[in-house]
């Protein structure tokens, strides 16, 4: 970097990218800058990441197209996104898509009250049902032992499992991503430009600011679980 004339370096990930920058930055005194990436959109000081709002949309658009097929064809089915640790991209997905059921790994469901909502529904005529799940939750051991638990105390219903996987991260990018990491981007270099280093930069209530990475890296995003409450009364 220092024969390229590099000045400083900017670095766009998550706790690990993070790590590592903060053991560059104590082994050889280089001026670094953190910009939060990841979909997941669990990185402590800032309320969006880059690539998360992307995911949302593309997710959104999924239950959209397989809730076609749930109504027509009056299926129940266990859609598997992203978040082993993190449950923002399935709550907030699932409120959107309007999921009967979320399951995030932030909140504890047992097997036993899901069958049993599935049962309220049942009884309101509810035929086909679109539960988002967070492959981080612990409802069960899998999205498949969901479906097999399901399937044992309600075999009137064809239950199907659709694990979106990896299309989660991929596609061009929202507008709202594509405006944050424009900002984002002048934030970091002006930053570098006064002299600082080590820190993150993140949003706060439309507002550009910095947090040390090490605090970044040790702090966690914590869900706001009213959100979990209007999920609940938008699926009643």
């Amino acid at each position: 970097l220092v024969a390229a004339g590099a000045d400083a370096l900017v670095v766009i990930g998550g706790d690990g990218s993070f790590t590592g920058a903060l053991l560059f930055n104590q082994e050889f005194g280089f001026p670094v800058m953190g910009i939060p990436g990841t979909i997941d959109n669990d990185i402590y000081g800032t309320t969006y990441t880059l690539g998360y709002d992307t995911a949302l949309n593309t997710v959104v658009e999924a239950i959209d197209k397989i809730r076609d097929t749930a109504s027509s064809h009056n299926r129940m089915f266990f859609i598997e996104v992203m978040g082993r640790d993190a449950g923002f991209l399935a709550l907030n997905s699932g409120i959107g898509g309007g999921a009967e059921k979320i399951l995030i790994p932030e909140h504890h469901s047992t097997l036993e009250e899901l069958v049993n909502e599935i049962e309220i529904n049942h009884n309101k005529g509810k035929m086909s049902n679109i539960i988002v799940v967070a492959e981080g939750d612990t409802t069960g051991k899998n999205v498949f032992e969901l479906k097999e638990y399901v399937e044992q105390h309600h075999p009137d219903y064809d239950v199907r499992v659709s694990v979106l996987g990896h299309m989660q991260r991929g596609g061009a990018p929202s507008c709202f991503d594509r405006v944050l990491a424009s900002r984002m981007g002048v934030k970091a270099v002006e930053s570098l430009l006064e002299g600082k280093s080590n820190y993150m930069v993140g949003i706060r209530n439309n507002k550009m600011e910095l947090t040390p990475l090490e605090k970044a890296i040790k702090g966690s995003s914590k869900i706001d679980m009213e959100l979990l409450r209007v999920a609940e009364i938008m699926a009643t």
